[in-house]
């Protein structure tokens, strides 16, 4: 008679080896102190692309999100007026909309009244940043390098802390 008690632990065990081997390859691990890394985007108003490298010697935040992200929307009217407040300063920011495309990145950014620049990403972006969920929010600091990073919600104090460490 065969033992049917084993199935579960063989199924458990298959799926602890996919994701030994899988889920690195999906995101990378990105933490402060590492390069940046780079990127050229589309901008979702249709003006061309940005890169990273035209923004090089500058404090960059990138805000990774997307219309459906609860969180995302939480944070936006913050990460806007900190905008407002930093760019005459020098601080670039930039919206990155992760897997959605054109229509929603534009209708978000009119939502909120995004002045700063809205970039289309559909996937390599947001794996070379470690995206594996939204929101996500990274600091550049003048020298290229990460400075702070984050996987999921900032509280406005927390995002405002991290735009002074790379001014």
């Amino acid at each position: 008679m065969r033992n049917t008690n084993l199935k579960p632990l063989s199924i458990l065990a298959s799926m602890a080896l996919a994701a030994t081997f899988v889920a690195p390859a999906l995101a990378r691990t990105t933490h402060a102190g590492d390069v940046a890394s780079p990127f050229t985007l589309a901008r979702a108003d249709g003006r061309g692309s940005i890169s990273l490298a035209s923004l090089k010697g500058k404090p960059v935040y990138l805000n990774f999100f997307a219309s459906w992200c609860g969180p995302c929307n939480d944070e936006a009217p913050a990460v806007v007026g900190f905008y407002k407040k930093y760019h005459p300063r020098g601080l670039v920011t930039l919206g990155v909309n992760e897997l959605e495309d054109r229509s929603k990145a534009v209708a978000f950014a009119k939502q909120y009244h995004v002045p700063f620049d809205v970039i289309l990403d559909d996937g390599p972006m947001g794996k070379d940043y470690g995206a594996v969920g939204l929101p996500v929010h990274v600091f550049i600091g003048r020298d290229g390098k990460i400075s702070t990073y984050r996987l999921g919600e900032m509280t406005p104090g927390e995002i405002e802390a991290a735009i002074k460490k790379i001014l």
